[in-house]
């Protein structure tokens, strides 16, 4: 035979390299997202809100937090079109860059003082916009690199794998948290400790660049550009001919969003709040500042190096259950498997002042129920949304679906628990009824969706 009529096999990424790239890019991105979670806690009240209440100024950085929410579906549009024009493998790198960039920026913010009072916050603002962009596009993209690239029967259980960045990303970055506060004091944190973590971002963004720019593109797409079926406006055509899906994918991931941002976001302020004035002011007296009891809500009243250590534990519960989740969704179909899991949500969130009253073990316990249901329903949707869509719209499918349930699950989620929280004066019935009100709209969307776990991801494609 000559040379000339040989078939050249395509190139095709190698196991190992997909699941790694597509975890290290998706754990970089919650890392540096995480970073800011915690960071919007624990120091941005007291830095870019000085003069506020203490709830008026968690409130306000939790709505700067917010603001990330609100530019994720703008980059899931972008990012989207990109990644269904030109390829996966450069919107992934695209993407990364733009979070590690954003996030290194944020280490370097001054306090809101002087001629900063105003332009820090505003500055906040925008990086954190950025940070919302960079994640509308990065989740969609690591999805399909890890599912595109999977054997038929292993696609759900390939996809946990960019899933698992998520607690990776979260324990990695509150580690460096509890390390920086157990070893600082509350003046050297407030200074200068709590700009670690962003500064170390992009030693992590660094090694997800190498690692992604190693890839080759999947065959799903590769065959989209074959058969020469790149549509010119992905948004455009999912609006038009994929909107129920879309839909349906958007509240498919409404109570996931508001389950994980309740616990962590949420719990980690109601969970180191003190839990009366008295135990207020004698905190604040051993770290030299003065309680204002103004707007006082009572919390639990846990130091927060340990809150943030029993995060840490119930988030590997969160990375082991992201696991298990894979193989059963792959055994029992991606949508029968939901429903189940998202009725123990909506049962936790009914349950949930039992869990999250007072005694450090009683929330010991709830954060690890929490977080156990977490990784069971997240860990499917890598494969899940994806499989909705075909290949030519596949990135921009997915990654709007996710991230319009973001602005409606995970932007308001701690907003409005702390809202609910201090309207009941310290108790939390009304965050557990937010949670179960979330569960049933899954649900509704999840018994209207079919199943997709039979679907060709190569071959479908319109």
């Amino acid at each position: 035979m000559s040379q000339a009529n040989q078939t050249v096999a395509p190139k095709e990424n190698t196991r190992g390299r997909v699941l790694f790239a597509s975890m290290i890019g998706t754990t970089v991105e919650f890392f540096d997202f995480y970073a800011y979670a915690t960071a919007s806690v624990l120091v941005f009240p007291t830095l870019f809100f000085p003069n506020a209440t203490p709830i008026n100024a968690i409130l306000s950085s939790f709505a700067i937090f917010g603001v990330a929410f609100v530019a994720r579906p703008l980059g899931s549009i972008i990012f989207g079109h990109y990644g269904d024009r030109l390829g996966r493998k450069g919107t992934l790198v695209a993407s990364l860059l733009l979070m590690g960039i954003a996030t290194f920026l944020m280490g370097f913010l001054p306090a809101a003082q002087g001629h900063w009072t105003v332009l820090a916050p505003l500055a906040l603002v925008i990086l954190r916009f950025a940070q919302g962009l960079a994640l509308g596009g990065e989740w969609s993209g690591a999805a399909l690199l890890a599912t595109e690239n999977a054997p038929k029967n292993k696609r759900a259980i390939y996809g946990t794998f960019p899933q698992l960045g998520a607690p990776v990303g979260f324990i990695l970055s509150n580690l460096i948290f509890v390390v920086l506060q157990t070893t600082l004091t509350a003046e050297q944190f407030l200074a200068w400790g709590w700009r670690v973590p962003f500064y170390f971002s992009a030693v992590m963004v660094i090694i997800g660049l190498w690692v992604r720019l190693k890839l080759v593109e999947s065959l799903s797409f590769q065959k989209v550009l074959n058969e020469k079926k790149v549509v010119k406006s992905p948004f455009s055509v999912t609006m038009k001919h994929h909107w129920r899906p879309t839909l349906a994918g958007t509240f498919i991931m409404l109570a996931t969003y508001v389950l994980f941002y309740l616990m962590t976001s949420f719990t980690l302020t109601y969970g180191t709040t003190a839990s009366s004035v008295e135990q207020g002011q004698a905190t604040a007296k051993a770290a030299g500042k003065t309680f204002n009891a103004e707007g006082f809500v009572p919390g639990l009243g846990i130091d927060r190096p340990t809150f943030l250590t029993m995060l840490i534990i119930g988030v590997v519960f969160f990375g082991i259950f992201t696991m298990l989740s894979g193989p059963l969704a792959e055994k029992y179909g991606r949508r029968k498997f939901l429903i189940w899991v998202t009725i123990g949500i909506l049962i936790f969130g009914l349950a949930w002042t039992l869990f999250f009253g007072p005694g450090q073990a009683a929330a010991m316990a709830g954060l690890i129920v929490g977080f156990t249901l977490m990784g069971l329903t997240f860990g499917p949707m890598a494969s899940y949304l994806p499989e909705l869509f075909p290949s030519n719209v596949r990135y921009t499918g997915s990654a709007v679906a996710y991230n319009l349930s973001s602005v409606i699950g995970a932007a308001p989620a701690s907003f409005v628990a702390i809202a609910l929280w201090s309207a009941g004066n310290g108790s939390t019935t009304g965050v557990g009824i937010y949670l179960a009100i979330a569960a049933v709209l899954t649900l509704v969307a999840l018994f209207l969706t079919r199943d997709t776990k039979d679907v060709d991801m190569e071959e479908f494609v319109e």
